[in-house]
């Protein structure tokens, strides 16, 4: 599945991945490949990316929206916290 990962100032993330775990506003939900097409805000919390290679990401985000059709997810997010 290919993700993109976009703040308002730039792109944070771009690539092929396994998993991507996200802070939906009703409670944390994962996505992999083949996931049936979807719109979801985010909230404040912890998004986790699995790449197909290497090491699992993580970054705390202060919310956002994700967008899922066809193996490949966007998801704009307001900012990255430190």
């Amino acid at each position: 599945m290919v993700l993109d990962i976009l703040t308002p100032e730039k792109s944070i993330f771009s690539g092929d991945i396994k998993l991507i775990k996200v802070p939906g506003s009703t409670g944390s939900f994962e996505i992999m490949e083949n996931h049936a097409a979807i719109i979801s805000s985010l909230d404040k919390g912890e998004l986790k990316i699995t790449p197909l290679k290497g090491e699992d990401i993580y970054y705390q985000i202060e919310g956002g929206v994700i967008e899922v059709n066809h193996n490949k997810a966007i998801v704009l997010i307001e900012k990255i916290l430190d």
